[in-house]
């Protein structure tokens, strides 16, 4: 993992941490395009990464973890098949939408009853959630409806004078955003 980290510190991580801590947005690199992401439990950071995507909140989020236990708490999974499909397919590029716990907050979940989760294989955006300790808000770093970003430069062209934070590094091997699979189904959704 450290090879594929390249030149990304601890302490560089440590303050990626510390900024999400603090509430702040943090761009990072994911499996195929940058990531927007912040503390889930942070209801003004959640609030000002839409703003700043100009997504609805009624759509709902993604979760990105290091380890099945940290988006644990968040999901209300009674099948312990349902569980193994999951664990199967991860670490790894596949996202599923799982059915969430109650104390879930609604600003990621949106109007639905489930919500959007992966154990990511990326080692900088794991190595992120490990620093941070928990699960992180993963959705593209993009406006809504425009391309997602594939380079830092991108990112920064998409949101010019904004107080963003960066964990630089590279994208993972995916040429496409993750696969989006429905747990109760089994339905691809993306």
């Amino acid at each position: 993992m450290a090879s594929r980290m390249g030149w990304i510190s601890n302490l560089r991580l440590k303050l990626a941490a510390k900024q999400l801590h603090e509430g702040k947005l943090l761009a990072y690199p994911t499996e195929a395009v940058w990531g927007l992401g912040c503390d889930p439990l942070n209801g003004r950071a959640v609030a000002g990464l839409l703003a700043l995507k100009g997504r609805s909140a009624a759509k709902g989020l993604i979760l990105i973890a290091a380890d099945f236990e940290q988006i644990e708490t968040f999901l209300d999974i009674k099948n312990p098949q349902m569980k193994s499909k999951l664990l199967a397919s991860w670490p790894g590029p596949v996202t599923w939408v799982v059915p969430c716990a109650p104390q879930t907050p609604a600003w990621l979940r949106g109007n639905r009853d489930t919500l959007a989760v992966r154990v990511t294989a990326h080692p900088i955006a794991s190595s992120l959630c490990r620093a941070f300790g928990s699960a992180i808000v993963s959705t593209s770093a993009n406006p809504s409806g425009v391309r997602p970003a594939k380079t830092q430069l991108k990112v920064r062209c998409y949101f010019p004078g904004t107080s963003l934070n960066f964990l630089p590094g590279s994208i993972g091997g995916q040429d496409r955003p993750t696969a989006i699979f429905d747990a109760r189904s089994g339905g691809k959704l993306r």
